[in-house]
């Protein structure tokens, strides 16, 4: 129609930053409502990717890290599978919406420095979209926010991510064009 708006237009992410932080203190023995683990990519499967190498104070097994990448990226399907297939993640959704909101609310009242994941229109790769740190203000996205240096792990899982992110992001920009 006409009316895209970049700086109006967010995936909200919110919900695997919410896992991330959980899994991870929960790994750690910490305070999830302390924890703030970026989490850049997309929103499916392997295109999630949180990047448990800035974790402050944090101490991963290569075990642990394998375990906390794969939940966060299918931690969706975990609660389907507790559900029986009758249901979804419901309630973590709606905490996901409401805190997302709650920030963006804020951002548009003039709080300063109202920084979340999001997947938003980016040139920080060579995908069009992608979810990291961005900085909201009262006309909506302000900033795109670099997600900062990633272990040669999570390098490998950003290689692996980025064909089939490209691919989903294709197939919606295809969706909308019909």
């Amino acid at each position: 129609a006409g009316v895209y708006d970049p700086t109006k237009l967010c995936g909200v992410t919110t919900l695997d930053v919410i896992r991330a932080n959980a899994f991870v203190a929960a790994n750690q023995n910490l305070d999830p409502t302390e924890q703030n683990v970026t989490v850049i990519g997309g929103h499916a499967g392997i295109t999630i990717l949180p990047l448990l190498s800035q974790v402050s104070g944090a101490n991963f097994t290569q075990d642990d890290l394998d375990a906390l990448t794969h939940r966060v990226q299918f931690g969706g399907d975990e609660v389907v599978k507790a559900k029986a297939g009758a249901g979804s993640a419901t309630l973590s959704m709606a905490y996901a919406g409401y805190l997302f909101t709650e920030n963006v609310l804020r951002a548009l009242r003039g709080e300063e420095g109202v920084v979340q994941c999001a997947f938003v229109e980016s040139t920080l790769t060579e995908a069009p979209f992608f979810a990291s740190p961005v900085k909201f203000g009262k006309g909506g996205v302000e900033e795109v926010l670099p997600f900062g240096e990633m272990s040669a792990y999570e390098k490998e899982w950003f290689d692996k991510m980025m064909p089939e992110l490209k691919k989903q992001i294709q197939k919606g920009i295809d969706f909308v064009n019909q």
